[in-house]
């Protein structure tokens, strides 16, 4: 069976193509060289007819419908509405996975403490002995008399000093340059003013000053830090002092690329 069609492009002289198998006509159909109204013909037609008429077009529709062109448009905007929504949400860090955060940043610092601890008794800076005979009778006595013991060891107010500005510029230097202590970075979390992770120097400082105040509500069940589970935007009293808050890393949405 040999077909034809009429090649709506030529303007003068024959416009009939063919012939051609029903294979090569599919594919003038699908390169679009053949369209939908394009008129056709083969051996035993009495007329011309358009392809999409044919019984062989079943099926092989060079172009999607307008209906099918309209719902897959409407699919599309919808997920760019669900993706900028998502864009648009921010995700405050509630109570928990910020106490976790803290007990890495703490873990952190407690481990760089035992260095120190080691380094300046090498250097006999200060009295490890002393230090650690004190610490002993503290733990068996729980008395103030033995606490002032151990603060008063040799070398101690030199160890808490030197420990106390780690910790400041590690929670200061951190903040500031990265948003995030290496504990928040872990869980993903950052701390941001007004919307912006540029925290900067100031307010990092600022906020950590202040988290040494929400560290003395602790004899006080905690009220500083416990106001996390109540605040909307999980603020405990040092982000209320400095104006931050502690979110969630917002990562790029992705859309699949496979047709719908």
């Amino acid at each position: 069976m040999t077909w034809y069609y009429i090649d709506e492009s030529v303007t003068v002289g024959d416009r009939r193509k063919g012939p051609y198998t029903i294979d090569e006509i599919k594919d003038f159909v699908k390169s679009g060289q053949v369209k939908s109204e394009t008129l056709v013909w083969h051996s035993g037609m009495e007329n011309w007819v358009r392809w999409q008429d044919t019984q062989e077009s079943k099926g092989e529709s060079s172009e999607p419908s307008t209906e099918n062109l309209n719902d897959e448009e409407q699919i599309k905007a919808a997920l760019e509405a669900i993706i900028e929504e998502h864009k648009g949400q921010k995700r405050y860090a509630g109570f928990l996975i910020r106490g976790a955060a803290c007990l890495v940043d703490n873990f952190i610092l407690a481990a760089a403490g035992i260095v120190l601890y080691i380094v300046l008794g090498a250097l006999q800076l200060i009295d490890t002995a002393a230090i650690g005979q004190a610490m002993t009778a503290y733990v068996n006595s729980q008395s103030t008399e033995a606490m002032n013991e151990v603060f008063g060891a040799p070398g101690m107010t030199l160890l808490l000093s030197i420990w106390g500005i780690l910790q400041a510029a590690y929670f200061i230097i951190f903040t500031a340059i990265f948003s995030a202590t290496p504990g928040k970075t872990l869980f993903n979390l950052h701390v941001e003013i007004n919307g912006d992770k540029n925290v900067g120097w100031l307010v990092s400082t600022l906020r950590y000053v202040a988290s040494l105040f929400t560290q003395t509500t602790l004899m006080f069940y905690g009220i500083g830090y416990l106001i996390v589970m109540l605040d909307p935007k999980r603020r405990a009293l040092h982000d209320w002092v400095a104006r931050t808050s502690v979110v969630y890393q917002r990562r790029p949405a992705t859309v699949s690329k496979k047709k719908i």
